[in-house]
């Protein structure tokens, strides 16, 4: 046995002569390769596919031919279009205040809601969905953002879908809330202009309980009075449970045989959000993840949808969806069809850049393995 009082350490291996220099040249020539073929990656620029959606430039381009037909039509209603609030002049930007307002409203939101590519944005969200030519799509509007109910009718027309909407007429500050050109008159407005010819389903007053709570009785009278005038469906529901099975049947009516593709929830109705305060945690735009779904009785269009697996486009929060989908924030002027970040190809590696790559790649691989071999010699 080794006597441990007598042990003494090995003595060191004496280091390879030149092998440290050896290792330093290695490591100082593969970090100039790297650097060259970095600079190199860099002076060769991305492809991109240059060519815009034509989906989207077409709903962006039809939604433009809207804003023209509105405002003509806003020019000969009593209030006529007031430049400071509709600064783009646009027609769909109504008043601070009226008999018909259910709620506060964002003046800024709503004019940046008319940008036409908010229209081509719905596109994008469609097409996440699913939605292609043929399919229904289901569409709950009030009218706080009329801008958005026509882009969103717009898009389904340029995707050739089938759109089944259900109007609400109440309308918070700036939206559809001038009684003399509600979201009601607006419609009319784009079949007699020859742009878009969609009659709803069914109208309801909107507001607090769907039935205008939150209105003057002189805002209720009125919209109910232009409801039973249009000889559409009126939605007069004692609860919200009820009110959502009339709505679901109304659309799948509306749809024929073929499914639900989408719905899209435009503003904040309370018969499409529900009363869960969940539903104020979804992002906008198109539902990445279904929303949490309540009990029946807290449940509005947009969850019994999600229940039913069915995609939702969340239309509401603005400011949310411009800085999701690229669009300027209360521009003026308004931006062209096709103009603006939504639109912005996205750039991809070049054939050239992949074949510098895999070039990179061999040679590293093949020096590390001479340098594992010279260093066993």
């Amino acid at each position: 046995m080794t006597d441990l009082k007598s042990w003494r350490p090995a003595r060191p291996i004496p280091p390879i002569p030149g092998a440290a220099v050896h290792s330093t040249r290695f490591l100082v020539s593969l970090a100039l390769l790297s650097l060259a073929f970095f600079a190199a990656s860099r002076l060769v620029p991305a492809s991109s596919n240059s060519a815009p959606d034509p989906d989207m430039l077409r709903a962006a381009r039809l939604m433009d031919d809207a804003i023209l037909a509105v405002r003509e039509c806003a020019k000969s209603r009593p209030a006529g279009i007031d430049p400071r609030s509709d600064v783009n002049r646009t027609g769909f930007i109504g008043l601070e205040s009226s008999p018909i307002t259910t709620s506060p409203g964002h003046r800024e939101a709503k004019r940046t809601s008319t940008n036409p590519n908010f229209a081509a944005a719905v596109v994008r969200m469609l097409k996440e969905a699913g939605v292609g030519r043929g399919d229904p799509v289901a569409v709950g509007a009030s009218g706080s953002f009329p801008a958005l109910g026509v882009a969103t009718l717009a898009a389904i027309r340029a995707l050739e879908a089938k759109p089944v909407l259900i109007l609400s007429l109440g309308a918070s500050n700036w939206g559809a809330n001038d009684p003399a050109f509600t979201g009601l008159e607006i419609l009319d407005c784009l079949r007699r202009g020859g742009v878009l010819d969609v009659r709803p389903v069914a109208l309801a007053v909107g507001g607090e309980n769907d039935d205008g709570s939150d209105m003057s009785a002189e805002g209720r009278a009125l919209l109910s009075g232009k409801i039973e005038a249009s000889g559409l469906p009126f939605l007069r529901e004692p609860d919200l449970a009820s009110n959502v099975r009339r709505r679901m049947a109304l659309y799948q009516e509306g749809a024929g045989s073929a499914p639900i593709k989408a719905f899209v929830n435009i503003g904040g109705s309370w018969a499409n959000m529900g009363t869960d305060s969940r539903v104020l945690e979804m992002k906008p735009g198109f539902a990445d993840s279904p929303p949490a779904v309540p009990a029946p009785e807290k449940r509005g269009v947009i969850q019994e949808m999600a229940s039913r697996r069915i995609p939702v486009i969340h239309l509401l929060y603005v400011k949310g969806l411009a800085d999701r989908y690229g669009l300027s924030w209360d521009p003026v002027p308004l931006p062209r069809p096709g103009e603006g970040l939504l639109f912005a190809p996205a750039a991809r590696p070049s054939a050239f850049t992949a074949v510098l790559a895999l070039a990179y790649i061999a040679i590293v691989v093949a020096a590390l393995a001479v340098y594992r071999i010279r260093s066993r010699d």
